[in-house]
């Protein structure tokens, strides 16, 4: 059985809906991933993913920065959220999804960029970003 994930740092999945609307329509992925949503989960466009046939919706989102979402036609379970370098801002969500007999658990990360000076003694985004990649290397997901 095919099976296609699609990601896509979005940098604002309001201010974009149409451009993703138009991408699901074109290539119809199983499961699209998205990242820096910047949007609050209760003000997330849910109903026009819904409507595109994206009945399965995970969210982790804040207000401005960050934020990730799975988007998925087929059935989603099990939604995870891990707090990186210790940091409370949303930027991995995990859910497993359903594709016939198969159970697959698909990881969403939004990496911090790390800022300008590649030096984490005198840049703590870049120290930050490091952190998070050690971390993520920890998990053993795919990325």
């Amino acid at each position: 059985m095919p099976f296609s994930v699609a990601t896509w740092n979005i940098n604002s999945v309001r201010l974009r809906l149409d451009l993703v609307l138009q991408f699901l329509r074109d290539h119809q992925p199983d499961v699209l991933c998205l990242q820096e949503t910047k949007c609050p989960d209760d003000l997330f466009p849910r109903e026009a993913f819904h409507m595109a046939g994206y009945e399965h919706i995970e969210i982790s989102g804040q207000k401005g920065y960050h934020g990730v979402a799975t988007l998925s036609r087929r059935p989603l379970s099990e939604p995870a959220r891990v707090g990186f370098c210790n940091i409370a801002d949303c930027r991995h969500l995990s859910t497993i999804v359903t594709a016939g007999s198969k159970r697959l658990r698909i990881h969403n990360f939004y990496v911090p960029a790390g800022g300008d000076e590649p030096d984490p003694v005198i840049n703590p985004k870049f120290a930050h970003k490091l952190g998070f990649l050690e971390e993520m290397k920890a998990m053993n997901a795919v990325y």
